[in-house]
């Protein structure tokens, strides 16, 4: 006998550490399988609807709306779009 008692089995704190890595494994491919599964199952209409960037869905105005809107109202709308803050608008209101 060499006098180690150690067979290499996994004695210690070394066996949790193997189950904790077996765990997260199966939990990350089940999760994986049902993101799969969940991703192809969706009508093609979702997905190429996802494939499309937020701006594309923007629509600018037409030529015809530009021409009748007055400059009041050009403001009006690029404050309620966000494009200019309070401050602006009220200046550029002012300024009408």
């Amino acid at each position: 006998m060499m006098g180690n008692d150690y067979c290499g089995h996994g004695a210690g704190w070394e066996g949790w550490v193997m189950v904790l890595f077996m765990i997260v494994f199966v939990v990350a491919a089940v999760i994986a399988i049902i993101y799969f599964v969940r991703y192809f199952a969706q009508p093609q209409a979702t997905q190429a609807q996802l494939a499309q960037p937020q701006a594309a869905q923007f629509v600018a105005p037409s030529a015809a709306a530009v021409a009748t809107e007055s400059a009041q109202d050009i403001v009006r709308r690029r404050y309620a779009s966000g494009e200019i803050e309070r401050d602006e608008y009220l200046q550029k209101l002012g300024d009408l």
